[in-house]
């Protein structure tokens, strides 16, 4: 019974980390793209000057 109950607590916190990373991947992903096109509206704004 212990057994089971340590798998199930191992197996939950697996989960928890998962879900964890992956919103860490995701909000990385979401920097990223906003500083990509932050760098791409620079970069136009400074083309027209010229």
């Amino acid at each position: 019974m212990a057994d089971n109950f340590l798998e199930k607590q191992y197996a939950d916190y697996e989960a928890r980390k998962a879900t964890q990373a992956q919103a860490r991947r995701k909000a990385w992903q979401k920097k990223m793209k906003e500083y990509k096109a932050r760098l791409a509206a620079e970069k136009k704004a400074g083309d027209c000057g010229e």
